[in-house]
């Protein structure tokens, strides 16, 4: 059975509200392909999601303060646990590792090792906005069938240094190079924003549906 001949109150990937980036257009970009993704943050429907979307526009440290605000990070740690595939979107990405120096410094959530810092243009103007072609570093089933490099949309002005190098799945350069998506096991996260990058960027959230599809994680 594929992620589509699920019910929708079985499929349904969480996309976690907290109030923090335009949650509705990653919603439609699901919803162009069939698949069932709700905006939501009650604890119950994050439980039996089949996968959760994390995406966040903004400064890091007002995006974790809301996130633990509204306890959704303690759910979110649980399910990663369990084995329930995340998806980390531009902010949401810099969310999965420890830190950020932006505004001072905030701790984040921790599942993934390593700091986010400004990224170093080398001339280049930042915040860096735009088209930016990534380079794979490796192969996984969130870019199954893209090209390499792939052209994905781009707003940041900072980017994760990973601890462990293991997990960076592509690059990109602006005036220096930078990680644009990362991948551990069942944790993934892109700098970018596949909502509006075009069929490539609808391929890649059809390729995560079909990894959580393929999850079974125990009640």
């Amino acid at each position: 059975m594929t992620f589509l001949d699920r019910q929708p109150e079985d499929s349904a990937i969480a996309i976690l509200d907290y109030r923090t980036g335009n949650m509705r257009s990653v919603e439609k970009a699901f919803e162009q392909f069939g698949c069932s993704a709700d905006v939501t943050r009650k604890r119950d429907d994050i439980e039996k999601a089949a996968g959760i979307v994390l995406i966040g526009v903004g400064a890091f440290p007002n995006a974790i303060a809301e996130i633990r605000k509204l306890e959704l990070d303690k759910v979110l740690q649980e399910q990663v646990q369990r084995g329930v595939p995340l998806l980390g979107i531009c902010l949401g990405m810099q969310l999965l590792f420890d830190g950020s120096e932006e505004w001072g410094g905030a701790l984040g959530l921790g599942l993934l090792e390593g700091e986010v810092q400004k990224i170093d243009a080398e001339g280049e103007k930042v915040p860096h906005i735009g088209w930016n072609a990534v380079e794979w570093s490796r192969e996984s089933d969130l870019t199954e069938g893209l090209p390499d490099p792939c052209p994905f949309y781009h707003v940041h002005s900072y980017a994760p240094v990973p601890a462990d190098t293991d997990v960076v799945l592509g690059t990109a350069v602006h005036g220096t190079r930078f990680v644009s998506s990362v991948c551990r096991e069942n944790i993934y996260g892109v700098q970018f924003h596949p909502e509006k990058s075009g069929q490539d960027g609808l391929r890649m959230l059809e390729n995560f549906a079909s990894i959580c599809s393929k999850t079974a994680v125990p009640a």
